[in-house]
């Protein structure tokens, strides 16, 4: 059987939901609290976001959903191989509305983020040097404790932002799900990945092989 990781959180619903439609899943499921459920033959893993290209990459998993922001931040060696067309959202850079100011003019500042490898990737292009602060949730409190002069973290609505009196300031880059596979799966279950791909691709955005 084919075993898919599906991240928990906020790309649970659609996955699920996209993968339901095209008949990929037999039934919908619900989140709950297990961590293993066989449906028609597939068997879904459900792991935190940025855990998902850890089980493809090491074979665990066969296939995974994986959001851009957690591919680009983890960097894992495996197929990279259709844009989903859920979850999009941005990457971020965003502070105290008084703070915006110091963010286009400082050659160094403090910056939050659960994405590091993406932050000093960007701030390394502009010269900018960076401290960072490794947080796991609720970055959007860092900047208001003094604990950075900045955060970087995903954005949808901006709501989460306004609450918390922060506003967006500049935009990295761009996050969707993909469809990503393991390399040793997809020699060996090339056909049963390919019918998956071929029926996820009437959906999807595009494709790509890394």
């Amino acid at each position: 059987m084919i075993r898919l990781a599906i991240p928990r959180g906020r790309l649970f619903s659609e996955s699920v939901d996209l993968l339901h439609s095209k008949g990929i899943l037999k039934e919908r499921i619900e989140e709950g609290r297990r961590l293993t459920v066989e449906v028609g033959g597939i068997v879904l893993l459900l792991v935190k976001p940025f855990d998902v290209p850890v089980y493809v990459e090491n074979g665990t998993a066969d296939l995974g959903v994986c959001g851009l922001d957690v591919f680009m931040e983890k960097e894992p060696d495996v197929y990279r191989f259709l844009d989903l067309g859920i979850g999009s959202c941005r990457i971020s850079v965003a502070g105290r509305p008084e703070s915006e100011e110091k963010y286009y003019r400082s050659s160094h500042i403090k910056i939050a983020t659960k994405y590091p490898r993406i932050t000093r990737r960007f701030f390394s292009r502009r010269g900018v040097k960076v401290d960072l602060l490794n947080l796991s949730g609720s970055v959007e409190l860092a900047p208001l404790l003094g604990l950075s002069d900045f955060i970087v973290d995903l954005v949808q609505t901006g709501r989460t932002l306004r609450e918390n009196g922060l506003v967006e300031i500049e935009e990295i880059d761009r996050s969707t799900a993909w469809l990503i596979c393991n390399r040793s799966s997809f020699r060996n279950r090339r056909e049963e990945i390919l019918e998956i791909l071929r029926t996820l691709s009437a959906f999807g955005r595009g494709s790509q092989t890394r």
